[in-house]
């Protein structure tokens, strides 16, 4: 009994600490996902996990960035999605002729594989909102097809750093 007792003291506090320290960081600083459709593609496979940095107070989101976040729509509001941010406070989008422009200008985007086949906009991204597309442009849910665009700052999870798995594609997100 005296032994179970030593154990308990020697490691009970470390390992309660740990747990918290765990579950804060998970909740509040990083987290790995599961990507769980085919929207980002080619960018990110399908069932790819990566590593989402969730300090959103602190993340100073662009233009191009990957973003995890909550949708505007009604019935998936408690899904996590994973686009790429083309719309910022402020900017004009607009999607003509298979191409993308933001605020008059058209945009290189060499991550997106087929000419999009749709025409969007154009929309003015009002203050604290954010626009999204997926890089799989013509088979994606996303802010060209939904009733509202536009996310707002609140429903942002955090930004897509790295791709962890598979393995062999271990590395930054681009």
């Amino acid at each position: 009994m005296n032994r179970i007792m030593r154990w308990a003291k020697e490691w009970v506090a470390p390992l309660g600490l740990a747990v918290i320290i765990s579950f804060s960081f998970n909740t509040y600083v990083a987290q790995g996902m599961k990507v769980p459709t085919g929207s980002m593609l080619p960018t990110i496979q399908l069932d790819d996990k990566v590593f989402v940095e969730k300090m959103v107070a602190l993340t100073d989101f662009k233009f191009g960035d990957i973003v995890v976040f909550y949708p505007p729509l009604k019935g998936e509001e408690d899904k996590r999605y994973i686009k790429r941010l083309i719309g910022l406070p402020g900017d004009t989008i607009e999607v003509k002729d298979g191409a993308l422009y933001r605020n008059g200008e058209k945009v290189d985007e060499p991550y997106v594989k087929e000419q999009m086949k749709y025409q969007f906009g154009p929309v003015q991204v009002p203050e604290g909102k954010y626009l999204f597309l997926g890089d799989n442009r013509n088979d994606s849910l996303d802010s060209h097809l939904w009733p509202t665009p536009f996310v707002d700052k609140s429903k942002l999870v955090g930004k897509a750093m790295f791709r962890y798995y598979p393995f062999d594609q271990f590395g930054e997100i681009k």
